[in-house]
């Protein structure tokens, strides 16, 4: 009679919920503060409230779950620090068409109703996916869950805006911005996605005002003409040496605007001359600033032509396109057309083509952030896994610009900057002022809200309860890894770099572990429009969440993309069954106790399986310190179903049928030593099946989750090798049987 009997079959709709529930209510998950442990911290990157699990998602949190299942196992102090995003943009749209469908919109409910809403809204769904996580077995300290507009997290953001800007490192200004004409705010510059799109350039002729021929230029937004404020050319250009310091006539707006030298420009684009419009374009934007050139704004915020376009006030900036190219032709004006390709910036949010144009905005000012951040990961205090993402964030951060962290919306970290109706000053404060200085009380607070990267930028320590010294940030920061995707390195990760070192003056993480997207079987990107999305959660419930995640580890490779398929999935599935049947095999010939391992029983056989242990115990430790789960992943797969399954398993067979019980003991302690070793190697992957098989396996105590990690055993190198010698020998045979076509139940001599 055994431990615990396992079901015929694996049933992983009988075994999961019941063991989360199990785990969730002994309190494995939690994280208690010890001083004789040593502390491994990861901070989950917060889904978005507006989400609902998707592969990336399931990617990352089982990459997560593994390296903090086995630090736990290991003896760390293990905490996996949970929370969601509140998703300014994402958000805000998701209920402003809700309310389009009731017939309302924000500014009719008024922005006190609006926030009442936003935050209904968050409680009915901002929890969705977190449950979800749970279905895959996320091991989260769920007691520390955070939100990043909770109120402690809304206090360190107020704080870090306020330090930044007594530092002179915060300020407002009217600078060139990235616009979304659809979702009515500024963006940054991490949050545009370029995408190359087949388009032409428009050769038009700018008269000099003296009479002369002019100046032809070549652009691929002639919309924005109608802000010209110069034609710029190279100053070593010697075919317009003439032309510097006179006037050219603005086409269609009819005013005088001068040609001016400025080595931004490329002699070799075009005609090497360029028009210059700072309103809407960022390096023109600086050539304005060198030569004190007016701004003059053409476009509202809806990507509509304004009072300062002249006749076309009202159209749109697509109509404008075309009706200004057709006056340029009538004209004789427009030289010439060419096809040309170039990178046109999208909202990354709702794929619109975004404006850049000229607002008054808050900045940080970058630069003396991103020096000790760029050296941080120079010296090798934080690594970045791959090495080779190394030189994408210091491209990034060396070249850095300054971040407009404003947004004109309502949902997010109100910035904390307050103004006086009576005398007209502007108070900077953690907290909302009584009075101004003035005695006045009559004050406002600014209406725009912060950037979401601002505050997710503080995440490894604002959870913890910074600006406050509590005992959390003083044992689990700075933390262990964080893993994530390629795709927000530059929107968060590096953020959090410099965020981490100006507010804490360390580090937030010493490793950055980076993974690749997860596309379909052919390589695509999964997307609605083609049809190719996979749903984690009909998977789960299909296959098991075990099955989900093996299928996902065994094809995660650090820094490359994975290809996944269903196929994967019932793979993993079909492990699983091979598992659970090995184990039911080994528990139909186990008692209630099991005798330890005497050496001078062993034969060649079992010391070939305890040195293969050893092996497997050292590798898979090795690769999931390296973080290379996909390669631990698949060496277990092979070690499991190959070595342990159809070999060992196999030779034990006559052994436990046989009439020597010393001999049939000694089996069954190996194979029972075997299972509970690779159920151990196997748990950060596939935690509920793992968990459910030790459980039954006599001599084990307690939950898998808080067993100790295995310890290399002995090495016996000689029987390896004789093993190995027998198994490609066993192998031959298998071959040239199948080449002879001899029948499988035939036995035939073999000399």
């Amino acid at each position: 009679m055994c431990a615990k009997q396992l079901a015929k079959v694996y049933n992983p709709k009988e075994v999961e919920q019941r063991l989360y529930d199990e785990w969730m209510e002994k309190g494995y998950f939690h994280a208690k503060i010890d001083k004789n442990k040593k502390p491994f911290t990861i901070v989950i990157p917060p889904p978005n409230i507006t989400g609902q699990l998707h592969l990336g998602h399931a990617l990352d949190n089982m990459m997560q779950d593994a390296i903090i299942r086995t630090k736990r196992m290991q003896g760390y102090c293990a905490l996996w620090l949970p929370g969601t995003d509140h998703a300014s943009i994402a958000t805000e749209v998701k209920i402003v068409d809700k309310l389009r469908e009731e017939g309302t919109s924000k500014e009719a409910l008024g922005r006190e109703k609006f926030l009442e809403r936003a935050w209904q809204w968050k409680e009915q769904y901002g929890g969705r996916i977190v449950e979800q996580l749970k279905k895959l077995g996320s091991s989260c300290d769920w007691a520390r869950e955070r939100f990043t507009m909770d109120e402690g997290c809304n206090r360190a953001v107020n704080e870090f805006f306020v330090r930044l800007y007594n530092k002179g490192l915060i300020y407002k200004g009217d600078r060139i911005i990235n616009w979304c004409p659809e979702c009515e705010t500024a963006l940054s510059d991490a949050e545009v996605e370029y995408v190359e799109e087949a388009s032409h350039l428009w050769y038009i002729r700018y008269p000099a005002e003296d009479g002369g021929e002019g100046i032809v230029v070549a652009t691929t937004r002639p919309e924005t003409m109608l802000g010209d404020t110069a034609v710029a050319v190279n100053p070593g250009d010697k075919r317009y040496q003439h032309l510097i310091g006179k006037n050219v006539i603005l086409p269609i707006m009819n005013r005088p605007i001068p040609v001016i030298a400025d080595d931004y420009v490329d002699a070799s684009f075009g005609t090497g001359a360029v028009k210059i419009t700072p309103a809407h374009d960022p390096n023109d934007f600086e050539v304005g600033e060198r030569h004190n050139l007016p701004v003059i704004r053409v476009m509202d915020d809806r990507g509509v032509i304004n009072e300062n376009g002249g006749k076309y006030a009202g159209v749109s900036r697509e109509d404008a396109r075309a009706q200004i190219v057709d006056e340029l032709k009538q004209l004789g004006l427009l030289v010439k057309i060419e096809d040309h390709n170039h990178n046109v910036g999208h909202c990354y949010r709702c794929d619109t083509t975004v404006e850049p144009l000229v607002s008054k905005q808050w900045f940080v000012s970058m630069k003396s952030l991103a020096e000790p951040a760029i050296e941080a990961v120079k010296s090798g205090d934080i690594k970045l896994v791959p090495k080779r993402c190394e030189s994408i964030y210091f491209n990034w951060m060396e070249n850095i610009r300054d971040w407009c962290i404003s947004r004109q919306l309502w949902w997010g970290h109100r910035i904390p900057a307050y103004y006086c109706a009576d005398c007209g000053e502007m108070i900077v404060s953690v907290t909302a002022p009584e009075k101004c200085r003035c005695g006045s009380a009559n004050l406002s607070q600014d209406e725009d809200v912060l950037d979401t990267w601002f505050s997710s930028g503080l995440w490894p320590f604002s959870t913890l309860g910074w600006p406050d010294k509590t005992p959390d940030l003083e044992y689990f920061y700075p933390t262990n890894v964080l893993v994530t995707g390629y795709d927000i390195l530059f929107f968060w990760v590096a953020r959090m770099i410099m965020s981490g070192l100006e507010c804490m003056g360390e580090k937030p993480f010493e490793y950055v572990c980076i993974h690749g997207l997860v596309r379909d079987a052919q390589g695509r990107k999964m997307s609605k429009s083609l049809g190719n999305g996979i749903d984690p959660l009909e998977l789960i419930e299909e296959y098991g969440a075990d099955a989900l995640r093996f299928s996902l580890a065994a094809g995660v490779r650090i820094g490359g993309d994975l290809r996944f398929s269903t196929a994967k999935v019932l793979a993993a599935r079909n492990f699983a069954n091979k598992i659970w049947n090995a184990a039911r095999f080994v528990l139909m010939n186990t008692g209630d106790t099991v005798l330890p391992i005497e050496e001078n029983r062993l034969d060649i056989a079992d010391k070939w399986m305890l040195s293969r242990l050893t092996d497997m115990t050292e590798d898979i430790t090795s690769l999931i310190d390296k973080f290379e789960l996909g390669l631990a992943a698949q060496k277990l797969h092979d070690f499991l179903w190959s070595e342990l399954c159809d070999w060992y398993i196999e030779m034990a067979k006559p052994r436990l049928s046989g009439e020597d019980e010393a001999d049939k003991q000694t089996a069954i302690s190996v194979l029972n030593h075997a299972l509970v070793i690779t159920m151990k190697l196997l748990h950060p992957f596939m935690p509920f099946i793992t968990e459910e098989i030790y459980q039954s396996l006599p001599g084990t105590e307690g939950s898998i989750m808080v067993s100790p990690w295995p310890a290399p055993g002995k090495r016996y190198e000689a029987e390896e090798k004789i093993m190995g010698n027998v198994m490609e020998l066993i192998r031959g045979i298998r071959n040239i049987r199948a080449e002879m076509n001899v029948p499988a139940g035939k036995k035939v001599p073999v000399r």
